[in-house]
């Protein structure tokens, strides 16, 4: 029989072998303690291996989403994860999205698109190698928790030098019904809907929710609608097996106020030159997953899912850049509007298969896998549209830009963790991968020179292969606290996002090559009793062939041109210490509980090979800082968080300023977001209030939507809500 406890996935029964249970105690005891995804205060670790993935030697953290105070309502991913080191966050509300983006280690932020971004276990990026961006996110009432591994999850998640990030959604509760809803309202028309049902009956479980948010926006033009909504159903035969289904769906229309320039946002951040910009991103993912514990040391499992969704976009273009007022024709009527869509299907299997067994008198771990994608990706772009204001798709001209894009991803990959003695382990890795792109259209792509023009008119075929290596080491120092160091190898293929001009002054380099990083960790973690949580690493990375976006001119325009701009070097430092101060460091809790955090990252992150050699990376600011304070006494607890990000350039050639705002300096910026609650049986009241101080802020320069030019970050916006659980 294995262990019913729910913090160990490798419990042995006591009924082991005398030899055995010798050995394996320590490991066990360590087990209990990292797995707790409630450390404290909601943040801790995995454990050496879970669900199929061996974690040991990896820089991982587990945030515990219910255990934390923050608005929720509107993914505030900045109190969110903000307790995650280095976590460098593109905020663009006041441009229409709610998705932000999240870089890690001065890696672009941009829609995540340099980290792999999945929901319980499965992707839900539009194709992970055609168009790695996300638009859909959970909502954070519905996540039980976030998990991070950083660059040394290439081996077992996929290629992405930025790391993995999973959202683990909430799966029901152990008894028939559960009804759970909030309600929460707030500054600028805000206005969120959450509400869910789970339960287990006899051998079934089963959870799904439905939410609704609106917006009238910060920014004029920047009312934004959505609904989403989840549904799952697990059925359990017996102990060993798991069968289980689940479905995902997202609907919504964003408004888009266009950029700034910085003349126009000092002047005031809240205008907006465009009123006839919109989005939609109609999101669909149908998964199904089987674990199966083959007996205590062996278990299989295998995740299959389907995306099928859209990217519709209806604009008026950046020409003349973000404070160019919409062109009036004589007949006093608007030009037309320029259409985009999108559309994705993607399927992904992957196969996980863990054992333990015996090695020189010890317990060893072995992991193995294999992944099979495709994707196809169907992109019209350039043609007219109608000269309306309202969202309207209606196509009163033919496509420019018709394209077919096909993508077949195989990959096999394999970790062992190799334990020495009671306190050493080492865990090499390989993976290997096929990646096969076919790309199929028209397209145009019209500059100043040769290197500048991409025009498809026939089948393009490109097959390669990747072999990837990676080892990670572990010393465990106690029972909760070890050493650990990791070096892993990862790629960033070209995308077909790259390859496509996304706009008319956005301008594609035909030679553009893939990108490749090596990954290196170093650091101590670990907990001490109920009084101190903290990880302290050093980190490394070598980012070759890197794909940027400069500024580029010939006689007429200045345009935006993407290329390999060289080579480059991310080190730094990450650091999480927390602190219990009432009912840890003083063990009393009748004045309650107290505890303080700091979040800090170091990252420099410089280019060494090419034009920028030198010159600080884009989106890359040297110092991350984000400190707080948790305090709660019976059915009260509140949290004030602190938050600074230095400055950082919005192109590699750090240009501090230019006319257009496409790009410049994105200065640095210190907010104060304070979340509290209060607790009255079964029901919950919130009040919270994120930038306190009403700072004037951006993270984002663009050239292409939701801009051109500065995108401002939202002001001072107060909440207040109710949820109950019944």
């Amino acid at each position: 029989m294995f262990s019913k406890n729910s913090f160990s996935v490798c419990f042995f029964s006591l009924s082991s072998f005398l030899f055995a249970q010798k050995i394996d105690s320590t490991h066990v005891l360590q087990e209990i303690t990292i797995t707790t995804y409630k450390e404290m205060n909601g943040i801790g670790r995995m454990n050496d291996y879970a669900d199929g993935i061996i974690y040991a030697g990896k820089k991982n953290e587990v945030l515990q989403i219910d255990n934390l105070e923050a608005n929720k309502a509107i993914n505030n991913t900045r109190q969110i994860i903000g307790r995650i080191p280095g976590a460098n966050i593109i905020e663009t509300e006041s441009g229409g999205f709610t998705a932000n983006g999240i870089g890690f280690r001065g890696l672009n932020p941009y829609q995540s698109i340099e980290t792999n971004t999945r929901q319980n276990g499965y992707g839900v990026s539009a194709d992970i190698f055609g168009y790695n961006e996300a638009y859909y996110l959970p909502p954070m009432e519905a996540v039980k928790n976030i998990t991070f591994v950083r660059g040394a999850s290439s081996l077992a998640f996929g290629p992405q030098i930025g790391g993995m990030i999973n959202y683990e959604l909430k799966d029901g509760v152990n008894k028939p019904f559960e009804f759970s809803t909030s309600q929460t309202t707030g500054s600028f028309g805000l206005f969120n809907s959450y509400n869910s049902v789970g339960g287990t009956f006899n051998k079934i479980k089963y959870f799904g929710y439905v939410q609704y948010r609106g917006m009238d926006g910060w920014r004029k033009n920047s009312d934004q609608k959505q609904v989403s909504g989840f549904g799952s159903i697990k059925y359990s035969p017996c102990k060993q097996l798991q069968i289980g289904i689940e479905y995902s769906l997202l609907r919504n229309r964003i408004h888009m106020p266009g950029g700034l320039s910085d003349s126009t946002f000092k002047l005031d951040p809240q205008a907006s030159y465009r009123s006839r910009n919109w989005l939609e991103s109609p999101w669909n993912i149908l998964a199904a997953n089987i674990s199966y514990k083959i007996n205590e040391n062996t278990s299989l499992s295998f995740k299959s899912s389907y995306l099928f969704s859209q990217r519709n976009l209806v604009w008026r273009n950046e020409d003349g850049g973000p404070n160019e007022p919409d062109t009036i024709t004589p007949s006093l009527t608007y030009v037309p509007r320029e259409l985009e869509r999108e559309y994705f299907k993607s399927t992904t299997n992957e196969l996980r298969f863990l054992t333990n067994y015996k090695l020189g008198g010890q317990k060893q771990t072995l992991s193995f896998g294999v992944r099979y994608a495709y994707s196809s990706l169907k992109r019209q772009a350039a043609a007219d549209g109608t000269s309306g204001t309202d969202f309207d798709l209606t196509q009163t001209t033919p496509w420019l830009v018709n394209m077919n894009f096909y993508t077949t991803n195989n990959a096999i990959f394999a970790e062992n963790t190799f334990r020495i003695g009671k306190r050493f382990s080492i865990t090499p890795g390989v993976r290997y991968e096929y990646l096969s792109t076919i790309a199929d259209g028209y397209s145009e792509n019209d500059a100043a020179d040769s290197d500048e023009e991409l025009v498809t008119a026939k089948m393009q075929k490109s097959s390669r292969t990747f072999l990837l290596g990676g080892i990670g080491l572990q010393w465990n120092t106690s029972e909760t606290t070890n050493f650990y160091a990791n070096y892993s190898q990862s790629y960033r293929p070209i995308t077909y996002s790259d390859l496509t001009p996304f706009g008319t002054i956005a301008k594609i380099d035909k030679n553009l090559k893939d990108a490749s990083g090596d990954n290196i960790d170093i650091g101590y973690r670990g907990s001490i009793k109920n009084i101190l949580n903290f990880d302290i690493s050093f980190f490394y990375i070598n980012y070759k062939n890197k794909i940027a976006i400069i500024e580029k001119a010939n006689d007429t325009t200045t345009y935006l041109f993407r290329t390999n701009v060289g080579s480059a070097e991310h080190k730094g430092v990450e650091t999480y210490v927390e602190l219990n101060i009432l009912d840890g460091l003083i063990a009393t809790g009748r004045l309650g509980k107290l505890s303080i955090y700091n979040s800090f990252a170091y990252v420099d992150a410089r280019y060494i090979t090419g034009d920028f050699s030198g010159k600080q990376v884009e989106y890359a600011p040297k110092y991350i800082e984000r400190c707080g304070i948790n305090y709660s006494i019976k059915k009260f607890a509140i949290n004030a968080q602190y938050s600074y990000n230095d400055i950082s350039y919005g192109d590699p050639s750090n240009t501090k300023f230019a006319s257009d705002g496409l790009i410049g300096l994105i200065p640095a910026y210190s907010l104060v977001d304070v979340s509290a609650s209060y607790k009255i049986k079964s029901y919950q009241f919130k009040l919270g209030v994120n930038n306190a101080m009403d700072a004037k802020y951006f993270t984002l320069r663009t050239g292409e939507y939701p801009g051109p030019g500065i995108i401002p970050s939202i002001g001072r916006m107060i909440y207040c809500g109710i949820s109950a659980t019944f």
